[in-house]
């Protein structure tokens, strides 16, 4: 029988390496804590890539400078030894804190140990991962990877990035038809997809609960005319068309300055941080009072935040004349969410169970602009016309040239540009690009990142 391909996580203390054993072994046999040096030997477990590709994972106690002889020492000539003996190297750096002295260290150790490496961003959900991410990029590993082993984000593309860089073979999901279950290029039944997870937010008594029971098909919410019914967030699942969806109704959002109460300030927080942890998040409007300052609020959150965003027009049946509603509707989307052109909105009555498939229809597409990866032999031929039809301004008598463009990660789309001189560019180039970008690859309604490294092609060298 052939032995598994061996894996080593490596990296500094508190990066998360335990966190993401557990998660790609299914187990939770590493500890896990915020005590730094928790781990202090090797530990082995199989990892499943998928349709039973395995690999033989191997946890490692931090990197770290140390006295000859000390535990910590001893801790990281295990690490080194694991190095060593791996067909492939995860190398895992925080993407909150950034890449710090530590990080550039046993960079260059595990480089120079001539193995294959994936460079993980691990912690990278949300906003505040987002400048420790591109920092990843100095270590000269290559693209990064960002994920959250904490919360399972990015954990599907890391495990088809190990897969590549050993040659080994996954199994495509792919459908005979919409309603068909997942299968592989055999024909064979796929396990089944991990649920795609939706927040429903808003303001209190827009029918935020009411909506979770109409989708459910049950009254598993308590629902009513009083405001503030709902406290915690709670997940319910179902099947749309194959897809496995997980609500998560939340508690109403009001403005910051009328929460007194300890409970709504508690609830109020777990709605924050199931938007945060969301992939798509459905924005539920009142039809009879729309977009009120607080709505457009959370619908920037979201987005600040990455999320996927849907707009639900909920008490669609009580308006008069629609025609003119959704008009207006459409242009205070279009004037108050412009960060992000083509926001889907949906109109609904939870009530009356109407519009609800049109509102699963626009997740599931909004989601899957969400996860769309453009390959960057496309991105630069891009990139090409774009800069021929507008060519980058001249800052202090200099043209500043963009060399090279490569897609960092999806959900949501994020874009790296290498140029000279990128602090010069003026953010007016740099949403021109965004906005060409979204046109070409066809990306509406969802949160783009492009960002701008200073420096030449730091791939030409591999």
């Amino acid at each position: 029988m052939t032995q598994a391909p061996v894996v080593a996580i490596v990296g500094r203390p508190n990066v998360g390496k335990s966190t993401l054993y557990n998660r790609l072994t299914g187990s939770r046999a590493a500890l896990v804590s915020d005590i730094p040096g928790l781990t202090r030997d090797r530990r082995e477990g199989i990892a499943d890539l998928g349709g039973g590709v395995e690999v033989r994972l191997v946890d490692t106690a931090g990197l770290e400078e140390a006295p000859s002889g000390s535990i910590a020492d001893r801790m990281r000539k295990q690490s080194e030894k694991a190095i060593i003996e791996a067909d492939l190297i995860l190398f895992v750096v925080d993407a909150r804190a950034g890449v710090t002295p530590s990080d550039t260290a046993f960079a260059r150790l595990t480089r120079n140990s001539g193995k294959p490496v994936v460079l993980v961003a691990n912690k990278a959900e949300g906003h505040k991962g987002t400048d420790g991410f591109y920092d990843a990029f100095s270590l000269g590993f290559g693209d990064p990877l960002a994920i959250s082993a904490e919360h399972g984000e990015g954990i599907g593309d890391l495990t088809a990035e190990i897969a590549s860089a050993l040659g080994l073979k996954l199994p495509v999901a792919k459908r005979r038809s919409k309603d068909a279950p997942f299968e592989d290029e055999e024909g064979a039944p796929l396990e089944k997809a991990k649920p795609v997870r939706v927040a429903i937010v808003g303001r209190p008594n827009a029918g935020k609960s009411t909506l979770v029971n109409a989708l459910l098909g049950e009254d598993r919410m308590i629902t009513g005319p009083e405001p503030g019914l709902t406290r915690d967030s709670v997940p319910s699942d179902i099947d749309y068309k194959g897809r496995p969806i997980r609500l998560i109704d939340t508690a109403g959002l009001r403005r910051k300055v009328r929460i007194t109460e300890l409970a709504e300030k508690l609830s109020a927080s777990d709605a924050v941080r199931t938007i945060r942890f969301a992939e798509v998040v459905v924005l539920l409007i009142d039809a009879e009072h729309p977009f009120e300052k607080q709505d457009l609020t959370i619908g920037s959150m979201v987005l600040e935040e990455g999320r996927a965003l849907v707009i639900a027009v909920n008490k669609w049946d009580l308006v008069e004349d629609k025609q003119k509603a959704l008009r207006d509707l459409k242009e205070t989307v279009a004037d108050s969410l412009a960060q992000v052109p083509g926001v889907a909105l949906v109109t609904i009555s939870a009530r009356g169970e109407k519009g609800l498939d049109g509102l699963m229809a626009a997740i599931v597409k909004t989601y899957e602009t969400w996860n769309r990866r453009v390959s960057t032999p496309h991105l630069n031929r891009w990139l090409s016309e774009a800069v021929s039809q507008h060519s980058p301004p001249a800052v202090s008598g200099r043209r500043i040239k963009i060399r090279y463009v490569t897609q960092a990660s999806t959900r949501p789309p994020t874009f790296v540009a290498f140029c000279q001189r990128a602090e010069a560019m003026p953010k007016s180039y740099v949403k021109y690009l965004t906005n060409s970008l979204r046109a070409a690859f066809d990306l509406p309604g969802v949160p783009i990142r492009f960002n701008l490294r200073a420096g030449d092609n730091p791939f030409d060298k591999r």
